[in-house]
């Protein structure tokens, strides 16, 4: 088994994920080992419909208990064991008020309603480690990133491919046009320019030159660099944001936190009362103990009563409803309680490439200089169709845009010859109308060494005056210069002005301050934070979460902070794996004006399950009460659940409703 194989293991078993991804297991079992629990609960509730339908039917009920049997096999005693070893903690909770009074009813003679308590329980348990189970794969797609390999530079100037496990600090490495790279370093040799848009924020390539420090993740776009490892993978940048992931992960508010505190004090209280109430009720109301109308019968009846199905899905169906609802918009929540903590956030923060601009470059000026008045003008199109011709076959943003912007022009420029200068410009002889052009484009230090001292002094005062990504074009003497910038969502300007209203917005974003305040002046953002590291921008998330925060991301950059924000919403299409995992909501068709529609459904949702709380807690007071008295009878009590549970279920419907 190589090392490969072996290192998979580790990062499976490191990051506590759910066993139907284990590598040990083939992809057939895989597939029926997902969501296993959860499949085990709805054929159980399946195999309780039959039981019912014979019981009432008067069929042959022998049928009907070995159904049953199978049902308290595979959801009671999973229930029954983890109970046992929650008693063995000295630790009370509702899941063992629920085992008890589902086992307790078959001494009532009541095995339906017990089961079905078990089923409705293991549903719900079944959804929560789901949720849980997608939150850690975050990390596990943060593993997949960077590769596992990398090519180790030798003494003899050969090569060889080794696990960067098993590289040290000082060791070169190769790292190819177009490879990730493996882990961080300093580069001793040759000269590219990298995308680490997801790792930073920053929407242009970087360009990277001796001495310079490349990070793990970033892709080299095309230059082949040779590095000194500066730190080992367990260091790496991708380790750190794994790392802080964590650390999110563990600090952020969990809305259950409420819901456990008060199941484990009800739990205790009614098992206790129960107890109570088998020793006293006998002398009370002058009863036996044993018997159809004694003490342990009442008190068995008050402590099922006091479990009724609405209080159990209640809250949880009232989610789920509107995590359906919300699913046919687009919107997908990792969680129902998600619902509640979005309502109550007062700050809602956004990156910027990529979540309110689409990460794509427009032209957005192209401009001709003139250094004085004699200077002639040369024809817009023609030039633009000239830079389109040069640029034609590259894959770099700036060129995409470039060809973008001159789909429509009908010039053909012809390329006659062609150089490029790796990382700074391109230079080539262009044939247009029977005319030959000398024709330079790349960065100003490129261009001004084409240019005379008086044209430098004048093009950099003009250069000074702007704040977004610049690009120069020399015709023989012409020179244009041509702006660039992250394209805005169209979606994003209505969304701004709704939720100004009544959120504080803010921006944080690891591009530069001039593209960053470009884009919050046209959106009409006041706050902004630019130039920010994941540590920087994990800071301020931490801040803001203590008014309840919703951060709003695509990068993996952003996902430290995804996590550690009150509720992370990332982007379906353009936002990475990582990104996606570690957030709460994703926005699958990147339509972020839903995000509105998801506040107003948050309200709606709490308002119906609120409704449902209150009325299953009545139902308990109805139900439990005049059981322990005698005054109805256990089958009685038990109708007031089920009906209970349809009418919860009806009030829920109305969350469909756009």
């Amino acid at each position: 088994m190589g090392n490969n194989k072996v290192y998979t293991f580790d990062e499976f078993f490191e990051s506590g994920l759910e066993e139907s991804i284990s590598p040990f297991l083939e992809k057939a079992s895989q597939k029926w080992s997902k969501n296993l629990p959860l499949k085990t609960a709805f054929f159980c509730l399946f195999l309780l419909i039959i039981s019912y339908v014979i019981v009432y039917t008067n069929l042959n009920t022998n049928i009907a208990y070995l159904l049953l049997s199978f049902i308290y096999l595979f959801v009671g005693v999973p229930a029954l064991l983890d109970a046992l070893e929650d008693l063995k903690n000295f630790e009370i909770n509702i899941s063992i008020l629920m085992t008890l009074a589902g086992f307790l009813a078959i001494l009532l003679n009541s095995p339906l309603e017990g089961a079905l308590l078990l089923i409705l329980f293991k549903i719900s348990d079944s959804l929560e480690k789901s949720i849980s189970y997608r939150t850690k794969s975050a990390i596990f797609n943060l593993n997949k990133i960077a590769p596992t390999k990398a090519f180790v530079v030798n003494e003899d100037k050969s090569f060889s491919e080794r696990s960067i496990k098993d590289i040290a600090l000082n060791t070169k490495i190769l790292i190819k046009a177009g490879e990730i790279v493996p882990l961080d370093g300093k580069i001793i040799e040759g000269y590219s320019e990298v995308n680490q848009v997801h790792l930073t924020g920053e929407s242009m390539p970087v360009e990277k030159k001796v001495n310079d420090l490349v990070y793990a993740g970033t892709i080299n776009i095309d230059g082949s660099l040779i590095i000194e490892v500066t730190k080992t993978s367990a260091d790496s940048t991708i380790s750190r944001i794994i790392k802080l992931i964590n650390e999110a992960t563990d600090a952020k508010p969990k809305i259950q936190r409420w819901l456990d505190k008060f199941g484990k004090i009800y739990s205790t209280i009614v098992i206790l009362l129960s107890f109570i109430f088998a020793i006293i009720l006998p002398f009370i109301f002058n009863i036996t103990y044993l018997g159809k109308e004694g003490g342990i019968y009442r008190a068995i009846a008050f402590l099922i009563a006091s479990s009724p199905c609405a209080l159990i899905i209640g809250a949880p169906l009232a989610y789920l409803t509107a995590i359906s609802s919300l699913a046919k918009k687009g919107i997908l929540l990792k969680g129902g309680f998600i619902l509640d903590a979005i309502r109550k956030c007062k700050n809602i923060a956004f990156d910027k490439t990529g979540t309110l601009t689409t990460g794509d470059f427009v032209l957005s000026s192209f401009e001709q200089v003139k250094f004085d008045q004699k200077t002639e003008e040369f024809d817009r199109e023609k030039a633009l169709a000239i830079a389109d011709s040069l640029e034609r076959k590259s894959t770099h943003p700036i060129a995409q845009a470039i060809h973008t912007a001159a789909k429509d022009i009908e010039h053909d420029a012809r390329i006659i010859e062609f150089k490029s200068d790796a990382g700074f410009g391109i230079q080539g002889v262009c044939e247009i109308e029977d005319k030959k052009y000398k024709v330079h484009i790349g960065k100003l230090e490129y261009i001004e060494k084409f240019l005379e001292k008086e044209q430098k002094l004048e093009i950099e005062k003009k250069v000074s005056k702007k704040a977004k990504t610049l690009s120069f074009m020399l015709i023989d003497s012409f020179l244009f210069i041509l702006t660039f910038s992250d394209e805005i969502r169209e979606n994003s300007f209505g969304l701004i002005e709704t939720l100004k209203k009544s959120k504080n917005l803010i921006m944080l974003t690891g591009d530069n301050s001039f593209n960053a305040n470009f884009v919050a002046q046209k959106l009409g953002i006041e706050n902004v934070f630019a130039n920010l590291k994941v540590e920087d921008k994990l800071k301020h998330a931490s801040e803001l979460a203590k008014n309840g925060l919703v951060m709003i991301g695509d990068g993996i950059n952003d996902a430290p902070s995804l996590s550690r924000a009150t509720v992370g919403i990332s982007l379906g299409k353009v936002g990475s794996a990582t990104a996606i995992d570690a957030s709460d909501v994703i926005l699958l068709n990147d339509d972020i004006s839903l995000i509105n529609y998801l506040l107003k459904k948050a309200s709606f949702t709490s308002k119906i399950a609120k409704q449902n709380l209150i009325f299953a807690l009545l139902i308990i007071v109805l139900a439990s009460i005049p059981s322990l008295l005698g005054l109805i009878p256990l089958w009685l009590a038990v109708s007031l659940h089920e009906g209970s549970s349809v009418l919860v279920g009806l009030n829920c419907l109305r969350l469909i409703k756009d």
